[in-house]
């Protein structure tokens, strides 16, 4: 897969599938928020100006891709923040992963930031998390 961070898929009319790619887990859920805000606007245009800490945790993996971006998705709904670079760790820690990240980005705006199509949710249905070519990958649908 080489320097590809993400890829979109077939797309549907209500939702949009998109796989994203990283040497381990960190960079995959990274690159998959990367790939989320894309859908949103243009993320080459979303300056580091803000830094937001979050933190979820999930009995499996899943669970955990899905509690990130939905974070990340109330952190654009509440305060207005898109975001176009993130920094994750992942941990087991007990039973629970644990994800600690840091999202970078800017408050929306319209004069400066395109605005492509409104992510309702992030769907578990055919969420997958893997590995392929020596690459972890993570398989996401977002309901439009």
């Amino acid at each position: 897969m080489g320097e590809k961070s993400f890829r979109y898929l077939e797309e549907h009319t209500a939702d949009v599938a998109f796989e994203a790619y990283g040497k381990d887990l960190n960079e995959a859920f990274s690159n998959a928020a990367k790939a989320m805000f894309n859908v949103m606007t243009d993320i080459s245009r979303v300056e580091k100006k803000i830094t937001k800490k979050v933190s979820v945790r999930d009995e499996d993996l899943r669970g955990l891709l899905k509690k990130w971006l939905e974070e990340l998705l109330f952190l654009f709904d509440a305060e207005g923040i898109v975001f176009s670079d993130f920094k994750v760790e992942i941990k087991k820690e007990n039973e629970e992963w644990v994800l600690t990240g840091e999202a970078y980005g800017e408050p929306f705006d319209p004069d400066k930031h395109s605005s492509h199509l409104e992510v309702k949710a992030v769907s578990y249905h055919m969420m997958e998390i893997g590995e392929k070519d020596g690459e972890k990958f993570v398989r996401v649908i977002l309901d439009i």
